[in-house]
């Protein structure tokens, strides 16, 4: 190809390319008159929900006790892999997000873009105000200041009481470990949104759904990353899976 530049036969937007000319999404580069194009799936930018189920483990390779892996539930790609943004322990169900695009997955997880986290937590017992008050000023394990953004009560029968809990970082166990500090013994949790990124009630325990190119488009634009239409998934539109939140709009084509 090196050659094939040299020769003037290749061109960019009907220009001779040079060497070293960075190509974009959009541009048409032709070489001896034909247009060259990428296969769709090399270009596709995808992002995947699943509603992991209590019992899988967030890892490519099963453990030595056999466990199934989120990623053995998850459908093939051709020269790409998925990637997992965040994880989630064994014993943890809810929202877990993939995409096959690294860049967006970096900054879904890096702290710079405070993206929070939303779990629903099953608990034996009730907190007390001052309880409460500990976990948003914060409660101390091994020399580390664990606090969290909100706690809402969402009900309860009997011993069984619900608690909704809103993280800036997912520290290992941190929700379990917070909650039994204070005397409470946490008998569910569950992540039910990350940043904009909800947990579709149709999405059944263990299953995954494709996020459709809309929300696809919207999510790059809010983390600043371009995203051509070429570049956007060919999903069945379908009930958006993003709430209203900061900076986060409808995706707008150039």
């Amino acid at each position: 190809m090196e050659r094939c530049i040299l020769d003037g036969r290749v061109t960019v937007n009907g220009k001779i390319a040079h060497q070293g000319q960075r190509i974009g999404e959009s541009d048409r580069v032709e070489f001896n008159g034909k247009r060259i194009t990428k296969t769709d799936g090399s270009k596709k930018v995808r992002v995947l929900i699943m509603n992991k189920a209590p019992g899988q483990i967030v890892s490519r390779k099963r453990d030595s006790q056999h466990r199934v892996t989120v990623f053995d539930q998850l459908p093939k790609l051709a020269n790409q892999r998925w990637i997992s943004v965040g994880r989630l322990d064994v014993a943890t169900s809810g929202l877990l997000l993939f995409t096959n695009h690294g860049l967006l997955a970096h900054r879904l997880m890096h702290p710079s873009f405070v993206i929070d986290r939303e779990y629903a937590v099953r608990v034996f017992g009730t907190l007390t105000e001052e309880q409460r008050k500990a976990c948003l000023d914060g409660v101390e394990l091994e020399g580390i200041l664990h606090r969290f953004s909100d706690i809402q009560y969402y009900g309860g029968t009997g011993s069984n009481h619900w608690y909704h809990v809103v993280l800036m970082e997912g520290r290992n166990r941190e929700i379990r470990r917070v909650f039994e500090r204070l005397g409470l013994t946490v008998s569910r949790l569950k992540r039910v949104r990350f940043g904009p990124v909800i947990l579709p009630t149709r999405l059944r325990t263990g299953k995954f759904l494709e996020v459709s190119s809309a929300d696809v488009g919207a999510l790059a634009q809010w983390l600043k990353i371009e995203v051509s239409t070429t570049m956007l998934p060919k999903v069945k539109e379908c009930d958006s899976c993003l709430i209203d939140y900061p900076g986060i709009g409808k995706y707008q084509t150039e």
